[in-house]
């Protein structure tokens, strides 16, 4: 099969790009806006980019009704502040509650019941019950367009972390103990350890 992107809708484009690029690490993203409300939503266009200095991204996409940005995207233009809470199994219920479309003035922790901890070093909350938190200072957003499809690349330093005692030991995480779960295409998800295997790199 031989597909030309720009020939095609961007919903079905769409479709090839989440059907291929898989499994995807979710960043859960918390924000506030400029009247102090909080905002928590999953991203699943999310990777590292660097460790000197730390810096990961996620893409938010424009909204598919009318290309407006989304609340989590206008809360970083406003405070240049996010914080990345990395999801693992025990939280994935919660976090596909937030997922749905709320009004700006909705508190997505309160609406998912999750907890609320306020931050050392940004103003946004982290999840409580996520065992990875990045405190992130926005560096660079990169926008692709403001049609319905298009996206921005949110690119953030990571200031601070905070991880559970419980999975950190040698300087290291403890994947099996952190449990992440990575989205697949549709309303699929997969246990990212749950099948794993040793592959060493050739020298």
């Amino acid at each position: 099969m031989q597909i030309a992107p720009h020939e095609l809708h961007w919903k079905d484009a769409y479709k090839l790009l989440i059907g291929s690029i898989l499994p995807r690490p979710i960043a859960f993203v918390s924000t506030i806006d400029g009247e102090g409300t909080a905002n928590l939503a999953p991203f699943s266009f999310f990777t590292a980019i660097c460790a000197e200095p730390m810096l990961v991204c996620f893409a938010p996409m424009r909204r598919g009704t009318d290309g407006s940005k989304k609340d989590t995207l206008a809360n970083i233009e406003a405070t240049g502040e996010f914080v990345v809470n990395i999801v693992g199994e025990r939280i994935v219920e919660p976090m596909n509650e937030t997922a749905a479309e709320y009004s700006p003035d909705v508190d997505e922790f309160e609406a998912a019941g999750l907890t609320k901890v306020p931050s050392e070093i940004v103003r946004p909350y982290r999840v409580k019950e996520s065992d990875v938190h990045m405190e992130c200072v926005l560096h660079d957003i990169i926008t692709f367009g403001e049609q319905p499809g298009a996206g921005s690349l949110v690119i953030g330093q990571v200031a601070f972390m905070h991880i559970n005692d419980e999975l950190y030991a040698d300087g290291k995480i403890n994947a099996e103990k952190l449990l992440p779960i990575g989205r697949m295409a549709g309303h699929v998800y997969t246990r990212a350890v749950s099948d794993t295997f040793v592959l060493e790199r050739k020298k």
